[in-house]
């Protein structure tokens, strides 16, 4: 089905690869290691310079599922949205729409957990679920070759078991199936042939079950002591005058009639870490706009966050200059064209691009956190020319540039490898060790349940 010999590119270099029928193979790569060109190959968009043998599926029967993917969909929804043309919330195309009619009733659309989502829009769904919306169109269109980008990622433990069944289930039916992943972690059992690649240069691992594919893992992916210092801007939470950073006494959301949450008590005393839980759609993300003054609903709840009780004439800038804030949501809605540098800096104002001319020292500030993030050297390239984990570590040394009171973390590891998410986690730990912010994160992962949590709330 696949056939790669010497095949060159400024970009990409394979020396030897094959892939047939029936096969998952599961290719490893560190943020901006060069996945994306492997993408452009197999959908026929990257040439080769020069090149022995290529033999490759048509294009329109390859299914190419990323975060890019996904983003222009999302870009492409808030262009038609018409909300303030109708009076009404427009949401755009519903989600069945993405799917032929008669797949409505498909049992893999159930197996999916989408059955109740197929009359939501595209902008309602959750990360995980446009990705398993868009995973089952590009199945019923009848394609011969799936390429999925770090699929797993945001999904909670039951979502990720159903999703790697189902893609097992295609790998046997001719479909085959190929992972481009950012953690060994993520490798299901069945996806047995393993490729890593670095800086372009594409090569054939092994077998999965085999001790010498692990030991080469291990040699590629150890992570490297980080003798970098950290900024300067640290500041402790001594200085704060409040008993609790976030108070919600019997806190409730609903949308359209059904409950998101209801009957919630959250309370956070500085310094006190809190992890939150809990499975797709259990609101968890909407529990952390309630927070930060984005779920329109905050102002119908008995809630105080940083000493401002939500309702009372508080300036919603003026809390959120105490917060740093990472989520798919906030990913999604960066969409400023401007360099790396500026997108930092702009984390001292709390907007989305830059608009005022920013201090020496804060310009400082936001370098000596790219150095931190190992992203120095693209400080001048343009945010939307990297890698969507490059941009994620972007926007998480966005939120640490001002040393905020409060560091929300929704999902934030969403898009980082393995070396970059415990360069994050080592972040949270030297937060708690220095008590400069108290951190609150959403996650499904549990080796990211670390021990500095001094609260967990199950959703």
């Amino acid at each position: 089905m696949i056939n790669i010999v010497n095949f060159s590119h400024t970009k990409l270099t394979i020396s030897n690869w094959q892939l047939n029928k029936n096969e998952g193979w599961c290719v490893l790569g560190r943020n901006g290691s060069g996945k994306q060109y492997i993408d452009q190959l197999l959908t026929g968009e990257l040439e080769a310079d020069s090149v022995e043998e290529l033999i490759l599926p048509k294009a329109e029967k390859v299914g190419m599922i990323s975060f890019e993917a996904q983003q222009e969909i999302y870009e492409h929804e808030l262009k038609i949205d018409n909300t303030d043309f109708l009076n009404a919330n427009d949401i755009g195309t519903k989600a069945k729409d993405f799917l032929p009619e008669d797949k409505w009733d498909d049992p893999l659309v159930s197996e999916f957990g989408l059955s109740h989502r197929l009359e939501a829009g595209y902008r309602q769904l959750s990360t995980g679920e446009s990705r398993k919306i868009l995973i089952l169109q590009a199945i019923f269109n009848g394609i011969e070759l799936l390429v999925c980008d770090n699929p797993f990622d945001s999904l909670d433990v039951e979502s990720c078991e159903a999703l790697s069944i189902a893609l097992e289930r295609l790998s046997k039916t001719g479909i085959s199936v190929v992972l481009m992943l950012s953690n060994r972690q993520d490798i299901p059992s069945w996806c047995n042939n393993i490729a890593f690649i670095e800086r372009g240069q594409f090569d054939v691992i092994g077998k999965l079950e085999s001790t010498e594919t692990k030991n080469q893992l291990d040699a590629l992916l150890t992570p490297v002591a980080d003798d970098t210092s950290w900024p300067e801007n640290m500041r402790e939470l001594s200085d704060y005058p409040h008993d609790y950073l976030v108070k919600l006494a019997n806190g409730s959301v609903h949308y359209s009639g059904k409950n998101v949450f209801e009957n919630l008590n959250v309370s956070i005393k500085p310094l006190q870490h809190t992890l939150i839980t809990g499975g797709n759609g259990s609101g968890k993300s909407t529990l952390m706009q309630l927070i930060t003054g984005d779920c329109p609903q905050c102002y119908s709840n008995d809630i105080e966050v940083l000493g401002h009780k939500r309702g009372s004439g508080e300036s919603i800038w003026e809390i959120k200059k105490h917060m740093g804030i990472v989520s798919s949501e906030f990913h999604r809605q960066y969409r400023v064209h401007s360099d790396l540098l500026t997108v930092v800096v702009s984390g001292f104002y709390d907007s989305i691009g830059l608009y005022e001319q920013p201090s020496p020292s804060q310009v400082i500030i936001a370098r000596q956190w790219l150095e931190k993030v190992g992203l120095i050297a693209l400080q001048h390239s343009p945010f939307q020319s990297l890698s969507y984990g490059e941009q994620r570590l972007a926007l998480i040394a966005r939120a640490l540039v001002k040393s905020p009171y409060l560091l929300i973390l929704d999902e934030p590891t969403q898009g980082l490898d393995e070396l970059n998410r415990h360069r994050l986690l080592n972040f949270l730990e030297h937060l708690e060790k220095q008590q400069h912010s108290t951190v609150l994160l959403v996650s499904h992962r549990k080796d990211e349940f670390l021990p500095l949590f001094k609260q967990h709330i199950k959703m």
